[in-house]
């Protein structure tokens, strides 16, 4: 049995050996489940990411922006002219 330290944060250090035999890396997200023994500790599976493209898809569609495409220079020119209006010397 290993044992263990509550911080005054409330942070615990699970053991490396542990980590390493559930292949719990920095960052792994946990999901903590109180049980009539204790705390259970259980790893949430991570989804999987979308490619770049689809992704820029569906915020594509989910935008659905109907206009006039609007040039680089245009929309540098908008910012320009906004932060000019936020910002006067």
């Amino acid at each position: 049995m290993q044992t263990t330290l509550l911080s005054s944060k409330g942070q615990i250090i699970i053991p490396k050996a542990l980590r390493d035999a559930r292949h719990w890396h920095a960052g792994t997200r946990l999901e903590v489940q109180e049980t009539s023994e204790g705390l259970l500790l259980k790893p949430i599976e991570t989804s999987q990411k979308t490619p770049l493209v689809q992704g820029l898809a569906a915020i594509r569609q989910r935008i659905a922006y109907q206009g006039p495409a609007v040039s680089i220079e245009d929309m540098n020119a908008a910012l320009l002219s906004e932060a000019a209006r936020k910002h006067p010397r």
